[in-house]
């Protein structure tokens, strides 16, 4: 555990919050590399390769959106166990979050293995890319219960201000995972290749080595958690209250993934070129705004929540509006930057098709200087979650996507003139909108009386009791 003194807790803000966001920035795009390493193989492979991986992911996107935002509910409580220096209680909450995610994996896992056959039937796909998309879908399942665990030791990391050792961990894995893939997927002497399969053999191995490295850390109790062997025994009570604490959040994530689709779907019926151009504006979206916006929103809620824990709900509200600055500030120079640099980024990604080039430095420029707004939204978010006020983030997810950024999409595309750049626009406009909603909710304020962990002394004095029971001597 942090010490006494615990410097989230006291002390410049600004300071906090880019030692955590750093971090888990890193560990962000360092993941996305799995997918860009991927790709990279894969492609060797031809054309139906890439669509076997490509068809795959929305489905395994909504997977890990649903162990995301399970293990958000245990990373809430453990920051806010660490604010109320609160040991025994963090390892408790930090065994039971890994024994419910990891539950909740191994059910989805076996569930989408026997559908996987039915869910590509119902994608319509062909039969050139069935046979690899069937192998690469089983296996990610099959990886989901590796997935899910490594996402709730990040979030304890970070919730006790420890964001580093996630990093470390997974650019070894992703080393590992680009020495292993051409081998996985083409064979070399005795190695069968694998095929499109093989690509997600490899991922199964590194997420399986890198998931096995975190639980031996909480086990061991090496960096501040110590989870003990009676931690991993059902508790239902707070399984029962991790669980429907962390199904908005799940909810949420899944909103958002699924609004991705149906914007995929739209932007499809006008054709190749656009579908293209908004490809590729989504990939730049993603690693310059997405990914750290994300990052600075996980900061914000360890740092908030641990103030929370404490009971400073005063330092918790700064965090929140100084994250929102900092956000604004860095995702609108972000957004300066891509909009000046627009055609060159798009010929990174496409670099002999003019039509896409042109096309896809125009949507660029249409939403690169409404980035800032996202950052300062993801933070407020953060705050939300930091104090486990799950269902209002999820609303404002619902709002964003289903209430604004879709039916915008369609009516300005489809019953104006604007065309495709009517879904272009549809971003930007909803991005502004659901940040001054958003600003309104949090200066309401009641998320402030959304502490967690305030009646629970009960629960406190049994976990404490079996902790010293399974510690005595046999």
């Amino acid at each position: 555990m942090p010490p006494s003194n615990n410097r989230l807790l006291e002390g410049p803000i600004l300071r906090s919050l880019l030692a955590l966001a750093v971090p888990i920035v890193l560990t962000n795009v360092l993941q996305s590399a799995y997918q860009i390493i991927d790709a990279f193989w894969v492609g060797r492979l031809g054309g139906a390769a890439i669509a076997a991986v490509s068809v795959s992911f929305p489905v395994m996107f909504l997977m890990v959106a649903v162990g995301a935002g399970l293990s958000i509910a245990g990373s809430t409580l453990i920051a806010q166990y660490v604010g109320a220096r609160n040991e025994k209680m963090v390892g408790h909450v930090a065994g039971q979050t890994l024994l419910m995610v990891v539950l909740a994996a191994l059910v989805l896992g076996a569930i989408g293995y026997v559908t996987a056959p039915l869910l590509l039937r119902l994608m319509g796909v062909g039969p050139d890319v069935y046979g690899g998309a069937l192998g690469f879908m089983r296996v990610s399942f099959l990886g989901l219960v590796f997935n899910f665990a490594f996402f709730v030791f990040q979030g304890i990391m970070r919730s006790i201000g420890r964001p580093a050792l996630p990093v470390y961990i997974v650019l070894g894995t992703v080393f590992l995972n680009f020495a292993l893939n051409p081998l996985m997927i083409f064979g070399w002497g005795p190695i069968p290749g694998h095929g499109v399969m093989g690509a997600a053999l490899t991922t199964l191995v590194t997420q399986g080595v890198a998931s096995l490295i975190g639980v031996a850390v909480l086990r061991r109790g090496l960096h501040g958690v110590h989870v003990h062997a009676g931690d991993l025994v059902p508790d239902f009570q707070h399984i029962k209250r991790a669980f429907f604490l962390g199904l908005p959040a799940s909810i949420d994530m899944s909103a958002r993934a699924v609004g991705l689709m149906m914007m995929t779907f739209l932007v499809t019926s006008f054709g190749t070129l656009s579908l293209a151009a908004y490809g590729v504006g989504g990939n730049v979206l993603q690693a310059v705004a997405i990914i750290p916006g994300i990052g600075l929103s996980i900061a914000v809620a360890a740092l908030a929540g641990q103030n929370i824990g404490a009971g400073n709900m005063e330092r918790a509200e700064q965090i929140g509006r100084l994250g929102a600055w900092l956000g604004f500030s860095v995702l609108t120079a972000f957004g300066l930057l891509v909009f000046l640099f627009a055609s060159p980024l798009v010929t990174f990604f496409v670099p002999h098709d003019a039509g896409v080039i042109t096309e896809g430095a125009h949507f660029l420029r249409i939403m690169a200087l409404s980035w800032g707004f996202y950052g300062a939204q993801f933070a407020l978010i953060g705050v939300f979650r930091a104090a486990g006020s799950m269902m209002v983030s999820m609303m404002l997810t619902v709002v964003s996507q289903w209430l604004l950024q879709l039916p915008l999409a369609y009516v300005l595309s489809k019953h104006t003139s604007l065309g495709a750049d009517g879904i272009y626009w549809s971003l930007p406009i909803s991005t502004v909108l659901i940040f001054i909603i958003t600003v309104v909710v949090f200066a309401k304020g009641n998320w402030r009386r959304k502490r967690l962990i305030g009646d629970e002394e009960t629960l406190r004095n049994r976990v404490t009791d079996e902790i010293l029971s399974d510690e005595s001597p046999r």
